[in-house]
């Protein structure tokens, strides 16, 4: 059940509108012992609850390169955020749904494990916690804890651009939100891909001028240079809130891309 209940709706719950990191350990821990009593780490590592031998405790530190995060419930009340982020991407590397099948040929029930049905549900149910974790984060298909978008921006950054140019536009897009995405408190990462767009709307350009975007073109680029994000010389501006400047240029310049590219192909099919 994901519905959210009156208090919470309205904003008069504070409580609920953001997890911090115990409160989310508590959750978390009983959400992982749920998939381990029924069997869900099973099929990769033979971990069920009375058998919790230290292949899986190997194979975490192996991946990770952390001691001290197995046994899970034991040791996730001292859990930084990295770690519970790194076990969480790890646990649903690992995840298959238990199952019974039946063996026509043997006439009897067999044990099956359904891989893609165990990491859709722990990704369900992990993403229900970690939406309201913080500023908000998802587990994606690809198994990497991501910020959310920002709330009522969620269609302009999961939306697919109209096709133009695979190479110079769609992927460096795809690219530059992912990058995005992982960032999480590092403004570098955010300027990176911030830079990442700009090179986009730098192949665009011209086009830009063309359909009626001059205005647009024009602050944007201003913008670019004035706050060290296309050049880097004296006289620009270093001292700004770049946790909330990054997040306005990010959007803003993604937005105009998306317009941009219709506009071009509007442009384009009604061309004689």
């Amino acid at each position: 059940m994901n519905r959210k209940y009156y208090s919470h709706r309205t904003g008069k719950n504070p409580e609920a509108s953001h997890l911090d990191l115990p409160r989310f350990v508590q959750l978390f821990k009983t959400l992982y012992l749920d998939f381990l009593k029924n069997d869900y780490f099973y099929a990769k590592y033979g971990a069920v609850p009375d058998k919790l031998g230290a292949d899986i405790e190997s194979q975490m530190f192996l991946a990770i390169r952390k001691c001290d995060l197995f046994p899970v419930e034991e040791k996730c009340n001292n859990y930084s955020e990295d770690d519970l982020f790194d076990v969480i991407e790890f646990l649903y590397d690992c995840v298959s749904k238990h199952t019974h099948g039946y063996n026509k040929y043997l006439d009897e029930y067999e044990d099956d494990y359904d891989t893609s049905a165990g990491k859709q549900e722990f990704r369900d149910r992990i993403n229900h916690l970690l939406c309201d974790y913080r500023e908000g984060y998802e587990l994606s298909e690809n198994g990497e804890i991501l910020e959310l978008p920002e709330q009522g921006l969620e269609d302009l950054v999961l939306a697919e651009l109209h096709p133009y140019d695979a190479k110079n536009v769609e992927q460096r897009v795809e690219s530059a939100i992912l990058k995005f995405r992982r960032s999480r408190l590092s403004l570098d990462g955010k300027y990176d891909a911030i830079r990442d767009l700009f090179a986009v709307l730098e192949f665009l350009r011209d086009h830009i001028k063309e359909v009626g975007l001059n205005q647009a073109e024009s602050d944007l680029f201003n913008i670019a240079n004035n706050y060290s994000i296309r050049h880097h010389k004296d006289g620009q501006k270093q001292d700004y809130d770049k946790a909330i400047w990054y997040n306005w240029m990010f959007y803003y310049s993604l937005a105009t891309i998306h317009a941009c590219v219709r506009l071009i192909k509007k442009d384009e099919s009604q061309s004689p």
